[in-house]
Protein backbone atom coordinates (compact mmCIF):
# COMPACT_ATOMS: atom_id res chain seq x y z
CA UNK A 1 0.00 0.00 0.00
CA UNK A 2 1.01 3.67 -0.07
CA UNK A 3 0.03 7.14 0.51
CA UNK A 4 0.11 10.59 -1.82
CA UNK A 5 -0.76 13.69 -2.22
CA UNK A 6 -0.61 16.86 -4.15
CA UNK A 7 -1.68 20.07 -3.48
CA UNK A 8 -1.88 23.41 -5.92
CA UNK A 9 -2.97 26.58 -3.96
CA UNK A 10 -2.15 29.74 -5.20
CA UNK A 11 1.09 30.25 -4.09
CA UNK A 12 3.03 27.04 -5.58
CA UNK A 13 2.29 23.05 -5.22
CA UNK A 14 3.26 20.52 -2.28
CA UNK A 15 3.77 16.55 -3.29
CA UNK A 16 3.99 14.53 -0.43
CA UNK A 17 4.35 10.52 -0.65
CA UNK A 18 5.60 7.88 1.93
CA UNK A 19 7.87 5.09 1.19
CA UNK A 20 6.33 1.96 2.76
CA UNK A 21 6.09 -1.64 0.42
CA UNK A 22 4.17 -4.14 1.52
CA UNK A 23 3.89 -7.49 0.17
CA UNK A 24 2.81 -9.21 3.56
CA UNK A 25 3.66 -8.89 6.76
CA UNK A 26 6.76 -10.69 6.51
CA UNK A 27 8.01 -8.73 3.64
CA UNK A 28 7.87 -4.66 4.50
CA UNK A 29 9.99 -2.73 2.70
CA UNK A 30 10.98 1.06 1.87
CA UNK A 31 10.68 2.13 -1.36
CA UNK A 32 11.18 6.19 -3.31
CA UNK A 33 7.60 6.87 -4.30
CA UNK A 34 8.12 10.75 -5.34
CA UNK A 35 10.63 11.09 -8.51
CA UNK A 36 11.49 14.58 -9.31
CA UNK A 37 12.62 15.48 -12.59
CA UNK A 38 13.82 18.92 -12.21
CA UNK A 39 16.31 21.63 -14.57
CA UNK A 40 16.51 24.80 -12.40
CA UNK A 41 15.08 27.85 -14.78
CA UNK A 42 13.29 25.35 -17.14
CA UNK A 43 11.29 23.06 -15.11
CA UNK A 44 10.00 21.15 -11.99
CA UNK A 45 8.13 17.90 -12.76
CA UNK A 46 7.12 15.45 -9.88
CA UNK A 47 5.97 12.47 -10.08
CA UNK A 48 4.43 10.20 -7.10
CA UNK A 49 3.09 6.47 -7.25
CA UNK A 50 1.15 4.20 -6.10
CA UNK A 51 0.03 0.54 -7.01
CA UNK A 52 2.41 -2.11 -8.01
CA UNK A 53 6.20 -1.31 -7.37
CA UNK A 54 7.09 -3.32 -10.58
CA UNK A 55 4.80 -1.60 -12.85
CA UNK A 56 5.70 2.03 -11.50
CA UNK A 57 9.06 1.28 -11.64
CA UNK A 58 9.05 -0.20 -15.06
CA UNK A 59 6.96 3.26 -16.04
CA UNK A 60 9.59 5.58 -14.27
CA UNK A 61 12.87 3.74 -16.38
CA UNK A 62 10.55 4.25 -19.65
CA UNK A 63 10.11 7.63 -18.80
CA UNK A 64 14.04 8.54 -18.22
CA UNK A 65 15.21 6.42 -21.03
CA UNK A 66 12.38 8.22 -23.85
CA UNK A 67 9.20 6.72 -25.27
CA UNK A 68 9.57 6.53 -29.48
CA UNK A 69 7.08 8.29 -31.34
CA UNK A 70 5.47 5.57 -33.45
CA UNK A 71 4.52 7.93 -35.88
CA UNK A 72 7.47 9.87 -36.34
CA UNK A 73 9.97 7.74 -34.85
CA UNK A 74 11.45 10.62 -32.58
CA UNK A 75 12.47 9.40 -28.97
CA UNK A 76 9.95 12.03 -26.53
CA UNK A 77 11.34 12.91 -22.85
CA UNK A 78 9.95 14.60 -20.06
CA UNK A 79 12.85 16.69 -20.16
CA UNK A 80 11.27 17.79 -23.32
CA UNK A 81 7.97 18.00 -22.93
CA UNK A 82 7.12 21.46 -24.26
CA UNK A 83 4.05 22.26 -22.08
CA UNK A 84 2.55 19.66 -18.08
CA UNK A 85 -0.32 18.59 -20.87
CA UNK A 86 2.03 16.83 -22.96
CA UNK A 87 4.08 15.55 -20.46
CA UNK A 88 0.82 13.88 -18.76
CA UNK A 89 0.28 12.40 -22.15
CA UNK A 90 3.92 11.05 -22.12
CA UNK A 91 3.38 9.34 -18.98
CA UNK A 92 -0.30 7.75 -19.84
CA UNK A 93 1.64 6.43 -23.02
CA UNK A 94 4.22 5.10 -20.99
CA UNK A 95 1.98 3.00 -19.01
CA UNK A 96 0.02 2.13 -21.88
CA UNK A 97 3.53 0.60 -23.34
CA UNK A 98 4.08 -1.03 -19.81
CA UNK A 99 1.20 -2.51 -20.21
CA UNK A 100 1.44 -3.89 -23.78
CA UNK A 101 4.66 -5.49 -22.53
CA UNK A 102 3.84 -7.11 -19.00
CA UNK A 103 -0.05 -6.91 -18.61
CA UNK A 104 -0.47 -10.62 -20.80
CA UNK A 105 2.01 -12.05 -17.89
CA UNK A 106 0.32 -10.36 -15.05
CA UNK A 107 -3.01 -11.02 -15.97
CA UNK A 108 -1.62 -15.15 -16.79
CA UNK A 109 -0.35 -15.03 -12.71
CA UNK A 110 -3.61 -13.33 -11.52
CA UNK A 111 -2.02 -10.69 -10.70
CA UNK A 112 -3.84 -6.76 -11.31
CA UNK A 113 -1.96 -3.83 -13.09
CA UNK A 114 -2.76 -1.30 -11.05
CA UNK A 115 -1.09 1.38 -10.92
CA UNK A 116 -1.54 5.40 -10.66
CA UNK A 117 0.13 8.76 -10.11
CA UNK A 118 0.44 11.71 -9.29
CA UNK A 119 2.19 14.10 -11.95
CA UNK A 120 2.75 18.13 -11.03
CA UNK A 121 5.06 20.78 -11.51
CA UNK A 122 5.76 23.58 -14.36
CA UNK A 123 7.30 24.10 -17.55
CA UNK A 124 8.66 27.35 -18.30
CA UNK A 125 6.02 29.86 -18.67
CA UNK A 126 3.46 27.59 -18.81
CA UNK A 127 1.08 27.01 -16.22
CA UNK A 128 1.69 25.33 -12.68
CA UNK A 129 -0.16 22.22 -12.55
CA UNK A 130 -1.31 18.68 -10.73
CA UNK A 131 -2.59 15.24 -12.70
CA UNK A 132 -4.05 12.35 -11.38
CA UNK A 133 -3.33 9.43 -14.30
CA UNK A 134 -4.92 6.29 -14.06
CA UNK A 135 -3.97 2.96 -15.23
CA UNK A 136 -5.09 3.02 -18.50
CA UNK A 137 -3.44 6.07 -19.53
CA UNK A 138 -6.03 8.71 -18.90
CA UNK A 139 -5.92 11.72 -16.21
CA UNK A 140 -8.15 14.08 -14.63
CA UNK A 141 -6.29 17.58 -13.46
CA UNK A 142 -6.81 19.26 -9.92
CA UNK A 143 -9.14 22.28 -10.05
CA UNK A 144 -9.67 25.34 -7.81
CA UNK A 145 -12.75 24.05 -6.37
CA UNK A 146 -10.76 20.80 -4.90
CA UNK A 147 -7.06 21.29 -5.09
CA UNK A 148 -5.45 18.06 -3.98
CA UNK A 149 -5.68 15.23 -5.65
CA UNK A 150 -4.78 12.24 -3.89
CA UNK A 151 -3.32 7.82 -4.77
CA UNK A 152 -3.15 5.01 -3.20
CA UNK A 153 -4.79 4.57 0.72
CA UNK A 154 -6.45 7.89 0.48
CA UNK A 155 -9.92 7.78 2.76
CA UNK A 156 -8.43 8.32 6.37
CA UNK A 157 -6.30 11.94 4.93
CA UNK A 158 -8.97 13.25 2.66
CA UNK A 159 -11.10 14.67 5.69
CA UNK A 160 -8.50 17.12 7.10
CA UNK A 161 -7.71 17.79 3.01
CA UNK A 162 -11.46 18.56 2.90
CA UNK A 163 -11.53 20.50 5.90
CA UNK A 164 -8.43 22.78 6.35
CA UNK A 165 -7.25 23.37 2.00
CA UNK A 166 -8.71 25.72 0.34
CA UNK A 167 -6.89 27.68 -3.20
CA UNK A 168 -5.92 30.79 -0.92
CA UNK A 169 -3.86 28.61 1.78
CA UNK A 170 -0.06 29.65 1.96
CA UNK A 171 1.76 27.13 0.71
CA UNK A 172 3.83 26.40 3.92
CA UNK A 173 0.39 25.51 5.71
CA UNK A 174 -0.58 23.51 2.47
CA UNK A 175 3.08 21.38 3.67
CA UNK A 176 1.65 21.35 7.44
CA UNK A 177 -1.82 19.79 6.47
CA UNK A 178 -0.41 17.70 3.69
CA UNK A 179 1.76 16.24 6.77
CA UNK A 180 -0.92 16.03 9.06
CA UNK A 181 -3.09 13.78 6.74
CA UNK A 182 -0.43 11.59 6.54
CA UNK A 183 -0.33 11.50 9.77
CA UNK A 184 -3.76 10.50 10.22
CA UNK A 185 -3.46 7.58 6.86
CA UNK A 186 -0.23 5.99 9.14
CA UNK A 187 -2.26 6.18 12.13
CA UNK A 188 -5.21 3.91 10.14
CA UNK A 189 -3.09 1.67 7.67
CA UNK A 190 -0.13 0.05 8.69
CA UNK A 191 0.72 0.03 4.76
CA UNK A 192 2.00 3.33 4.59
CA UNK A 193 5.06 4.49 6.82
CA UNK A 194 7.66 6.95 6.73
CA UNK A 195 9.73 7.76 5.81
CA UNK A 196 8.59 10.70 3.97
CA UNK A 197 9.45 12.39 0.93
CA UNK A 198 7.79 16.31 0.08
CA UNK A 199 8.85 18.68 -2.89
CA UNK A 200 7.85 22.63 -2.60
CA UNK A 201 7.65 24.35 -5.50
CA UNK A 202 6.90 28.04 -5.72
CA UNK A 203 4.64 29.30 -8.81
CA UNK A 204 6.43 30.62 -11.32
CA UNK A 205 10.18 30.17 -9.91
CA UNK A 206 11.25 26.62 -11.94
CA UNK A 207 13.46 25.92 -9.50
CA UNK A 208 12.19 23.31 -5.99
CA UNK A 209 11.63 25.50 -2.67
CA UNK A 210 12.16 22.11 -0.88
CA UNK A 211 12.86 18.75 -1.78
CA UNK A 212 13.19 16.92 1.60
CA UNK A 213 12.54 13.06 3.18
CA UNK A 214 11.50 13.10 6.80
CA UNK A 215 12.94 9.99 8.15
CA UNK A 216 11.67 8.22 11.67
CA UNK A 217 12.44 9.87 14.74
CA UNK A 218 12.13 13.55 13.46
CA UNK A 219 11.60 16.13 15.79
CA UNK A 220 9.16 18.35 14.00
CA UNK A 221 7.21 15.45 12.21
CA UNK A 222 6.91 13.37 16.07
CA UNK A 223 6.12 17.30 17.33
CA UNK A 224 3.29 17.52 15.14
CA UNK A 225 1.99 14.37 15.59
CA UNK A 226 1.88 14.74 19.16
CA UNK A 227 0.15 18.59 18.29
CA UNK A 228 -2.32 17.29 16.27
CA UNK A 229 -3.24 14.53 18.79
CA UNK A 230 -3.59 16.43 21.81
CA UNK A 231 -5.86 19.13 19.41
CA UNK A 232 -8.36 16.26 18.73
CA UNK A 233 -8.74 15.51 22.26
CA UNK A 234 -9.18 18.91 23.02
CA UNK A 235 -11.82 19.43 20.75
CA UNK A 236 -13.65 16.82 21.33
CA UNK A 237 -13.66 17.43 24.75
CA UNK A 238 -14.92 21.10 24.41
CA UNK A 239 -17.66 19.85 22.29
CA UNK A 240 -21.14 19.21 24.48
CA UNK A 241 -21.86 15.70 25.37
CA UNK A 242 -25.04 14.57 22.54
CA UNK A 243 -28.65 15.92 24.27
CA UNK A 244 -29.80 12.15 24.10
CA UNK A 245 -28.89 10.39 27.11
CA UNK A 246 -31.95 9.54 29.28
CA UNK A 247 -32.44 11.11 32.80
CA UNK A 248 -32.42 8.78 35.32
CA UNK A 249 -33.82 8.45 38.74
Amino acid sequence: MTYCCGILVREGLVMIADTRTNAGLDNISTFRKLHVFERPGDRVLAIATAGNLSISQSVISLLSEGIENRETGEVETLEAAPTMFRAAQLIGRAIRQVREIDGPNLEQADVKFDVSMLFGGQIGKGPLRLFMIYSAGNFIECSTDAPFLQVGEHKYGKPILDRAVGEKTELYDALKIGLISMDSTMRSNLGVGLPIDFLVLRRDTLVSDVNYRIEPGEPYFHDLRERWSAALRAAHMAIPRPPYEPKRG
